[in-house]
């Protein structure tokens, strides 16, 4: 398995904040009769464009980063990276074709911010700006709870 560097990683945080922002964006003008999924998608899209520029402003920060336990923690994030969530066959997104109803929508959206949010713990355990990374840590897990009241509020 090939390692990363600490700028790939970061890249790959990037990456996966675009996928999050395409994801978010695509899923509020599938769904614009649901005024309430709209406006939580158009705001985690906002998020995600966030937390884009964050992780660019710390990956020419850390491009010279030289850490001990890096073998080991690039094993991991390159291993969740490539689980079929984030790599679906076209390299991006798995298909969203299944995502036929706001449930499914809402779901979807769960699994990703969960699967982010490993990465980014890993992340932190290695970049020197772990206060950054924390943040997005913070705001990537008030996301799961929006989500997940959301998703409460459909059950009613």
């Amino acid at each position: 398995m090939e390692r990363f560097s600490v700028s790939e990683a970061i890249e790959q945080a990037i990456q996966t904040e675009k996928l999050g922002y395409a994801f978010y964006t695509g899923m509020s003008q599938r769904f614009p009769d649901n005024q309430g999924l709209k406006d939580l998608f158009d705001d985690l899209a906002l998020k995600e464009q966030g937390h884009e520029r964050k992780f660019a402003s710390l990956k020419s920060a850390a491009a010279e980063e030289k850490n001990v336990d890096w073998e080991e923690v690039s094993k991991y994030l390159r291993a969740i990276v490539e689980s079929e969530f984030f790599l679906g066959k076209e390299k991006s997104l798995p298909s969203l074709e299944q995502v036929k109803t706001v449930a499914d929508a809402v779901k979807f959206a769960l699994g990703f911010e969960k699967e982010t949010l490993l990465y980014f713990y890993g992340m932190r355990d290695v970049i020197s700006d772990k206060a950054v990374v924390g943040e997005i840590i913070e705001e990537e897990k008030s996301h799961i709870v929006w989500l997940r009241r959301f998703e409460d509020s459909l059950k009613k």
